[in-house]
Parts: structure tokens; C-alpha cells; sequence
């Protein structure tokens, strides 16, 4: 049974999915239960920097196992292209909002590539979405949940007497903790606005109450709302959406559809940079793309799997250090099983004794609130007794394994010769080789028993 920490009600659950498949099957042509997920994705007004690289791996991981475990996972992974940094961003450049989104989004897909992402079954844009929202706003609007400000239209908390329940605030508390807000005219601290009127400059489109643009809170609830209905299964993001975004996409949606926004709601951890939260406004972020830059990003997948996702992770060299030569360790010992067996050949292979009890124990750990470090664990202990059908088999969790690795017959020939220039005792021409080798992404270690090949990382 696979358990779930749920942050609304801060205790781990058995997970029980509310959706199944009818047996003609789904979308994807499969009978089973099936799992609605929806994560919040990046605001596209920057490149992706490793806290965005965090929550799509840990949310990755997430979805691999449930689809492992044998459920049919419909998974939404969504882009917001509308909010006031990327208005900022783009007028700055003196390019349109829609322009700065064109060029962006494609980056961020890049990134989320090389990191091993699966592609999301759905990554709706919010501008796709505006007659969603504004269908949503109408509806919260006809229950007597929002009041018209001067600048917007804004959800009123005090119609939705649980706010507060996801982050286990009160009220009360909320009111007496907040700052002093943008409009003094609003009815509660909180109160958070579902349409933005039209300013100079910025993107608009019509509505009801004038022409303007959605806010941010109600773009989630919208864009879930159209892909699976009233009620999804998991809802997850960074732990910095937990308050307010996620909040507020619960008072908006319950309040509109009258039930359960979420069954399970997951948070992801912080990176942190000498134990502070990573964050543009402390200027101690980092780009993927710059981090790829040195370690590859297969390092950095599993620099961040081996932590579970609801804790805090140190980012520094020594860390990345330590996981280039912990994940060198495990392409030697699944590349050797390859000397002797074809890899895709292995797909076809019965699993061993052995493979099915690593592969039990490995998912007991993950049973467990998706615990990815307790898993890695358990991997490196019953690697050497593993079959290569076995590692395949696993890495459909964890998407680590050099599966891929290939030398060409180009290749295989500079081998030799090197192997030859080596038994000359020509070690220029021997190390000239092995260099171009690595140039090429592959890694020549010498050994008693002959070269031994690895991809570069």
C-alpha cells in the first residue's frame, strides 16, 4: 500500500485514488485506476533555475512510481505565461509578453529533458485558459464570494470560513500576521484579486467587469477544473505555493464547485544555500543551465533524488561532488552487466529471484511517502546481485541508469588503436585518444582485465 504525506492534514494516508478507468480504458488506452495530478509549474519570465529543477524531479519520481505500482496517471504540469514579472520582464526587453513566453517556454523544456522528465500528459498555457477563469470568476461571483475594487475583482475570505486549513492557519492569526496591504479598501488582509482591470501597456482581454487580465491564484483552479473535473486526486508543488497560492485555489474552487478541491496535497522542500532558502531576492540562485554547465544533468537528477523531496537539500560543490562519484559507482556496475547482454535484448529477460526481491524492497521504500533515499539505499545494497532485466526494471523509477550508452564503430576503431598505441608503450598517442574520447562524452578507465568504457559526467 502506498502512503502519502498530506500536507492538509499534516499525516501520512494510504492513497486511494478517486478515479477509475471504465474497461474500454483511457486517453492512453489503458484499464485501471486512474490517478488525476496536477503540479504547479514555473511562471516562464526567466530561465528554470534548480528550486524549478527540484519539484519537477521530485513530482517526476512521483508519477514513475504510481505509474509503476500500476495505476494510469493523467498528469498536468502547467505554464503560467500571464502575471505581472512577466508584463515587467517583457517591457523591459520592449517585446510582447507573448514573445517573451515563445522564447522562454522552449528553454524550460530543454532543461526539464536533460534532467529525465517525463513529458507531462497535459502543460496547459493560462492564456489557453481565460475563458475558464473568467467562467469561474462568474460562478464565485454568482455565490456572493467576490466585491469589485477599484483596480480588480477580489475573493472575499471571509466567504470561505476553512481559508487557512492547508496551511493550519486561523483566521484570526492571518488577519493580526498580515502586512499592510497593497489597497487598504479591502475587506480582509488576505482577500486576494481573481481579475486585474486593464493598465497601460499590459495584455488584456474582455470580460463581464471590463477588459484586463486574470490574477494569478485563479489560473490553477481553472486549468485543473477544465482537465479532470470538480475533484483531483493529488495537487503538488514547491512549498512556497503552499501559502497563499495553493490556499487560495482552495477557497476559490471549493467555494465555486461546493466539493473537494484536492484529495492529496504534496509539497516539495527547499533548496538551501548555506541553510537559506535559495531565492532571487537573496540573489543566491542558480540556473540549470549554468549548473549543466559542470556537472551533467544526469548528476544533477540524482543529486536531488537522493534526498526525499519534502526535505531540505544543501546545494554546494561538495555535494554535487559526492553525487558524480556515487552515480559513476552505478553506471560501472549496470555498464558490466552489459558486456555480456545487450541492454534492450534485457528487456525481454524474466526478472530473478533476485531482481524481484530488490525490486520489493526498493518499492516498500517508496510505499513510504515516496522515500527516494531509503530506495537508493536499498539499490546499492542488492545491485551486484541484480540482472540487467532487473536494473531496466528499477529505472523505470528512478531514470538513472546510462541505458542509452552507446560506442560507435568510429569509436570501437580509436579504441583499438589506442589499445595497440598502449601496447607499444606509446602513451602520447595513447592519452591523445583517450582525450578525444572523453571530448565525445566517453570516460576510459584502464584495468587489469582491459579498458573499461563509461559515459562522461
Amino acid at each position: 500500500m502506498i502512503k502519502i504525506y498530506n500536507s492538509l492534514t499534516g499525516e501520512k494516508e494510504p492513497f486511494e485514488p478517486g478515479s477509475v478507468v471504465n474497461q474500454a480504458g483511457d486517453a492512453t488506452g489503458q484499464a485501471g485506476e486512474l490517478v488525476t495530478m496536477y503540479v504547479c509549474g514555473p511562471t516562464v519570465y526567466d530561465h528554470a533555475h534548480l528550486g524549478h529543477g527540484r519539484s519537477a524531479v521530485a513530482f517526476d519520481i512521483v508519477r514513475r512510481f504510481l505509474e509503476f505500482s500500476g495505476y494510469t496517471v493523467d498528469f498536468a504540469f502547467n505554464v503560467t505565461d500571464i502575471d505581472d514579472k512577466m508584463i515587467k520582464r517583457a517591457n523591459e526587453e520592449k517585446i510582447t509578453v507573448a514573445d517573451l513566453a515563445k522564447r522562454i517556454i522552449p528553454e524550460y523544456d530543454t532543461d526539464y529533458a536533460a534532467l529525465g522528465i517525463k513529458a507531462p500528459s497535459h502543460n496547459p498555457r493560462a492564456t489557453d485558459y481565460i475563458e475558464q477563469m473568467i467562467s469561474l470568476v462568474r460562478k464565485l461571483e454568482d455565490k456572493g464570494c467576490t466585491y469589485r475594487l477599484e483596480d480588480g475583482i477580489y475573493f472575499d475570505i471571509k466567504k470561505f470560513p476553512q481559508y487557512g486549513k492547508l496551511s493550519h492557519q486561523k483566521m484570526e492569526e492571518l488577519e493580526a500576521g498580515a502586512r499592510i496591504a497593497e489597497r487598504t479598501d479591502k475587506r480582509n488582509h488576505q482577500d486576494f484579486v481573481l481579475w486585474k482591470f486593464k493598465k497601460e501597456d499590459e495584455p488584456f482581454w474582455s470580460s463581464p467587469w471590463g477588459d484586463g487580465r486574470p490574477g494569478w491564484h485563479i489560473e490553477c483552479s481553472a486549468m485543473s477544473h477544465a482537465l479532470f473535473g470538480k475533484t483531483i486526486d493529488i495537487h503538488g508543488g514547491g512549498l512556497d505555493l503552499k501559502f497563499p497560492h495553493h490556499e487560495c485555489e482552495i477557497a476559490q474552487s471549493e467555494s465555486a464547485h461546493g466539493q473537494e478541491f484536492a484529495r492529496y496535497w504534496m509539497h516539495n522542500g527547499y533548496i538551501t544555500i548555506n541553510q537559506e532558502k535559495m531565492s532571487k531576492s537573496l540573489d543566491n540562485f542558480f540556473l540549470l543551465k549554468e549548473i549543466f554547465e559542470k556537472y551533467h544533468p544526469r548528476i544533477v537528477r540524482f543529486f536531488l533524488l537522493s534526498t526525499h523531496y519534502r526535505s531540505p537539500i544543501e546545494y554546494n560543490e561538495e555535494q554535487l561532488q559526492q553525487a558524480r562519484n556515487t552515480l559513476r559507482g552505478l553506471d560501472e556496475s549496470y555498464l558490466r552487466k552489459t558486456s555480456t547482454q545487450n541492454p534492450s535484448d534485457s528487456l525481454t529477460e524474466a526478472l530473478t529471484k533476485a531482481d524481484e526481491t530488490l525490486i520489493a524492497e526498493i518499492s516498500q521504500k517508496m510505499s513510504n511517502d515516496f522515500d527516494t533515499a531509503g530506495a537508493i539505499a536499498a539499490l546499492f545494497k542488492g545491485i551486484d546481485q541484480a540482472s540487467l532485466a532487473g536494473l531496466n526494471k528499477i529505472d523505470e523509477i528512478f531514470n538513472i541508469f546510462p541505458t542509452d550508452f552507446q560506442v560507435t564503430e568510429e569509436q570501437t576503431a580509436l579504441l583499438k588503436e589506442r589499445e595497440t598505441a598502449r601496447q607499444e608503450k606509446d602513451w602520447a598517442k595513447s592519452d591523445q585518444i583517450r582525450d578525444k574520447l572523453a571530448e565525445e562524452g566517453i570516460e576510459v578507465e584502464d584495468g587489469k582485465d582491459g579498458s573499461f568504457l563509461r559515459p562522461r559526467i
